[in-house]
């Protein structure tokens, strides 16, 4: 089975992908929470494609205290590169709350673990869990940035059929974050990342028809990423016009690809902006010789100003 689902993804990858690297990943659970026979069984698998070079290497998800030495020797053996580890919290009271059977402990000494055997290493936070706060959240951030994985990934808390959550959401003992907070809370953690120049491979799960059928409560949304840069993007640009005049106009200038995301989603940001500073109008412009994440304002006097995001998360910090 797991052959056949490799032959069938290999022949659906499109040939713009060449150069890339290609790894098989093994997603969904705890792999290394396997028994060893299953773990080799998989593992075996994949043999034939790394030997003929039809793929790179292997990426695989699970737990932080289920990353023994031994298990790290076997997966280094078989070609894996990856791995991604579902730390969640970096504070134990969340983790206990939850029932996600690791403690802090076993986040940190599985990643310097990881770093010895030179994995490379993606780290899995979820933010509103239950007794979460934004400031146990950017907590969590904090010290995932002391221990400078590869990149990380951070999912929003989702109240889905069968989950142990559903329970508690069903009996009003667990609210879920709205899209608002979400957002507010992402874009600070996101600040934090960039100005460590710590990779953010994701925001927020993928949306599948799996997804769909078992969702019942909480901030899910297709273009979270968006909304959040969106978000960030408002900022850098309400924090370019404190200083001028009210009633004036404005151009702000960007990177053709930030564009949509300065504009927001439906034009938001620029019919916000127009009412915070009562502006007669505002203006949103792109030349692709302006750096990404890099914001630009100029004035009907001919004054320019700029700020970039990095820039931006030292003044916010």
């Amino acid at each position: 089975m797991v052959r056949t689902m490799i032959e069938a993804s290999l022949q659906s990858v499109p040939s713009s992908s060449e150069g890339r690297e290609r790894q098989i990943a093994f997603y969904g659970g705890s792999f290394t929470a396997l028994s060893e026979k299953d773990q080799v069984a998989y593992l075996q698998e994949v043999q034939d494609f790394l030997s003929s070079r039809q793929v790179d290497s292997i990426r695989l998800s699970t737990r932080p205290d289920a990353l023994d030495d031994e298990i790290l020797g076997r997966l280094k053996t078989y070609g894996v590169k990856t791995i991604e580890v579902g730390v969640q919290s970096m504070l134990d009271d969340l983790l206990l709350q939850s029932q996600r059977g690791h403690r802090v402990e076993d986040s940190v000494s599985a990643i310097l673990r990881l770093k010895k055997w030179g994995f490379e290493i993606g780290v899995h936070l979820m933010m509103g869990l239950p007794e979460d706060s934004l400031e146990s959240f950017l907590c969590s951030i904090d010290q995932i940035v002391k221990l400078r994985p590869d990149f990380v990934r951070i999912h929003p808390t989702l109240v889905l059929k069968g989950a142990p959550l559903e329970k508690l959401w069903r009996e009003g003992r667990y609210s879920p974050l709205s899209l608002h907070e979400t957002v507010q809370w992402l874009k600070k953690g996101v600040l934090k990342l960039e100005k460590a120049s710590l990779t953010l491979a994701r925001m927020g799960l993928q949306p599948t028809q799996e997804l769909e059928e078992h969702l019942l409560a909480g901030p899910f949304h297709p273009a979270l990423h968006q909304l959040v840069d969106s978000a960030i993007f408002y900022d850098m640009a309400e924090h370019l016009l404190m200083n001028q005049p009210n009633g004036s106009e404005a151009i702000f200038i960007c990177h053709p690809k930030d564009l949509s995301n300065l504009r927001g989603q439906r034009n938001a940001n620029t019919l916000k902006l127009k009412n915070r500073f009562n502006f007669s109008d505002i203006f949103f412009s792109s030349k692709p010789d302006i750096p990404r994440g890099r914001l630009l304002i100029q004035t009907p006097g001919g004054e320019e100003s700029s700020i970039d995001r990095k820039t931006f998360a030292f003044f916010r910090d």
